[in-house]
C-alpha cells in the first residue's frame, strides 16, 4: 500500500502537443489500462451483463462525435494521446471515461437494470471561506477499483489557449480533479444512472471547467455539457463561490454553497435525480451513506485546516478505503485546494498510508 511521491507530468503548447506528450510518456501503462478498463466494461460486475469487447468498442466510437462537438479543443489532446499511446481513440474514451462510459453500456443494451452494480466511488468536499480562516478549502478522495491505483498521475498543465492548471488523473484520461492558475478548483464523486446515452465523458467536462476563470462559468460548463453518464460535480473557486451539482444526463439539480459544508458521496440526494439514479447493491449503497454522514461529522468544527483535511481523508472508520473482497475498491488517491492561495496537495495511493506532496505551478 505504500507508495511514492505522486508523480507529475508536465504539458505545455498546442492541445495536440499535449497529449502527444501524454501518449508516448505513458505508452505501455496506457495500453495496460484501457485493455483493464475494456475487459471490465463488457463484464457482469460493471457492465450488468456480458457484452463482447468488440461491442464495447463500438459504443465507444458511438461517442466520440459528442466530445468533438463539446471541446474541438479536448477531442484534439484527447485523439493526440491516443495516437502517442497506441490505442485508438475509442478506447482512449473508455480508459479516460470509464464510470461514466458504464452508465452507457448499461443503457444502451437495456433490459432489466442490474441490481448488483458496484460503482462507489469518491468522498468529496467544499469547505466555505467562513469555516476555513478567510481562505475555503476543497478535498476528496478518488476512490476506484483498486487496479487504477497503479496509474495515478498529476498533470501540471500549460495550455497554449486556457489558463495553467494542476490536475489529479490518471494516465490516459484528459484530467479528474483539478485547480487552475485562476483559482477555479474542480472535482467529482461517481453516480449511477439509468439514463446514460452516447455523449461526452466527465473528465472532458473536468477539463473545460478548468478553462474557465470563475465558479458561475465552470457551472455552466455543467449545466450544459452533452453528459453521457452521472457524476456529482463540486466546484469551488477564489471569491469563495462554490456549487454542487449531481449531474445526469437528464436531470441537473444543484445547490449553492452557503456557511456550512458541501459534502457529497455515491448517492443522490435531491429528489430531480433521484428519478433516474439507478439501484445498486444495498452494501454499497449502506457505504456511501456511512461516509457521507461520517464526514458531515468530522467537518462539523468551527475552523478546518488543510490538516484537518488530510486526516479526513485518512479517516479509517468509514472514507479512507482499502481493498477487501468482494468489491474491491479502495482509495487511490486523493487531492485538497485552497484556491485563495493556489496551494495544491495530492497524494497517491491509500491517503492513509502515503504523505501529501505541495504541487507548485511551476517547475
Amino acid at each position: 500500500m505504500k507508495r511514492p511521491p505522486i508523480r507529475i507530468l508536465d504539458l505545455k503548447g498546442t492541445p495536440e502537443e499535449m497529449g502527444y506528450k501524454h501518449g508516448t510518456t505513458y505508452a505501455d501503462e496506457i495500453k495496460i489500462y484501457a485493455n483493464e478498463r475494456i475487459r471490465l466494461a463488457s463484464g457482469q460486475v460493471w457492465a450488468g451483463q456480458e457484452i463482447t469487447e468488440s461491442q464495447v468498442i463500438e459504443i465507444a466510437e458511438s461517442c466520440l462525435p459528442a466530445h468533438e462537438k463539446h471541446s474541438p479543443e479536448l477531442y484534439a489532446e484527447m485523439c493526440a494521446m491516443a495516437e502517442g499511446a497506441g490505442i485508438t481513440p475509442a478506447e482512449a474514451v473508455v480508459v479516460g471515461g470509464f464510470t461514466d462510459f458504464v452508465d452507457t453500456v448499461r443503457n444502451v443494451f437495456g433490459g432489466p437494470y442490474p441490481t448488483d452494480v458496484i460503482e462507489d466511488d469518491c468522498t468529496a468536499f467544499i469547505i466555505p471561506d467562513s469555516q476555513a480562516n478567510g481562505q475555503g478549502l476543497y478535498g476528496q478522495t478518488w476512490d476506484m477499483h483498486d487496479t487504477a491505483t497503479d496509474h495515478v498521475v498529476l498533470m501540471r498543465i500549460q495550455p497554449e489557449n486556457a489558463p495553467d492548471a494542476l490536475i489529479f488523473s490518471t494516465v490516459g484520461c484528459v484530467g479528474q480533479i483539478g485547480m487552475n492558475n485562476q483559482g477555479v478548483c474542480v472535482g467529482i464523486n461517481n453516480l449511477v444512472g439509468t439514463d446514460g446515452c452516447p455523449g461526452v465523458m466527465w473528465p472532458s467536462v473536468v477539463r473545460a471547467a478548468l478553462a474557465t476563470s470563475n465558479a458561475n462559468e465552470a457551472l455552466n460548463e455543467v449545466l450544459s455539457a452533452d453528459l453521457a453518464g452521472s457524476h456529482s460535480f463540486l466546484i469551488f473557486d477564489s471569491s469563495g463561490t462554490g456549487y454542487m451539482i449531481e449531474a445526469m444526463p437528464t436531470a441537473r439539480p444543484h445547490t449553492t454553497l452557503e456557511e456550512t459544508p458541501l459534502v457529497h458521496t455515491n448517492h443522490v440526494l435531491w429528489d430531480q435525480a433521484k428519478t433516474v439514479e439507478a439501484l445498486r447493491d444495498p452494501t454499497i449503497k449502506a457505504n456511501s451513506e456511512n461516509r457521507l454522514s461520517r464526514a458531515t461529522e468530522l467537518l462539523n468544527q468551527e475552523q478546518v485546516t488543510v490538516e484537518d483535511l488530510m486526516s479526513v481523508t485518512r479517516d479509517p472508520e468509514a472514507i479512507c478505503r482499502t481493498s477487501v473482497d468482494p468489491y474491491h475498491i479502495e482509495s487511490s488517491g486523493a487531492a485538497i485546494m485552497r484556491p485563495q492561495t493556489l496551494d495544491f496537495w495530492a497524494v497517491w495511493g491509500v491517503p492513509s498510508a502515503n504523505e501529501y506532496v505541495h504541487i507548485p505551478f511551476n517547475e
